[in-house]
């Protein structure tokens, strides 16, 4: 079940975020950041915030927020994390599908993701089979502690049938 997400379920995610941005392999966001900062981060900043829950269980999130504003304010961003627990099941999928239905809704017109970690294949992969394209690099903009300096890429869907 996709819903808004609460305060109390982002406390319940939060050992999730926090794995996620320890490792350091998907997100440019600093490892050492608090549940709080998080939470304004993840669910206070952007337009809106979801989770998704199976049997009582946070086991991802999303948010969707504009990409810029005036004359660029029709195209949104989406940050979507998953729960290795949950890893595998299609839950990346359902949560960009349903994104994809709210940016519609509060009448984007597109979508962009600004910084996809190239090695983040399995995310890369499923962007694309959603429709999205890849439209720029950046060169050595991800310093993964694996692999050192990788590229990020930047993709895009168009939303709207105008």
């Amino acid at each position: 079940m996709i819903r808004a997400m609460t305060r109390a379920d982002f406390s319940a995610f939060w050992p999730t975020f926090q794995r996620i941005i320890q490792a350091q392999e998907t997100y440019a966001f600093d490892p050492d950041m608090n549940e709080s900062s998080a939470y304004s981060l993840w669910c206070e900043a952007p337009l809106k915030s979801f989770v998704y829950e199976e049997q009582g269980q946070v086991l991802a999130s999303y948010y969707l927020k504009a990409n810029a504003m005036g004359p660029s304010s029709h195209i949104c961003n989406c940050g979507y994390m998953v729960s290795p627990l949950a890893a595998g099941k299609g839950i990346a999928r359902h949560l960009c599908e349903h994104s994809q239905e709210i940016a519609r809704a509060l009448g984007f017109k597109a979508m962009q993701f600004n910084s996809v970690v190239s090695t983040n294949t399995v995310a890369v992969s499923l962007w694309q089979k959603l429709g999205y394209e890849v439209i720029g690099k950046i060169p050595k903009a991800y310093n993964h502690p694996k692999l050192g300096y990788v590229d990020s890429l930047i993709m895009y869907k168009w939303l709207s049938d105008e």
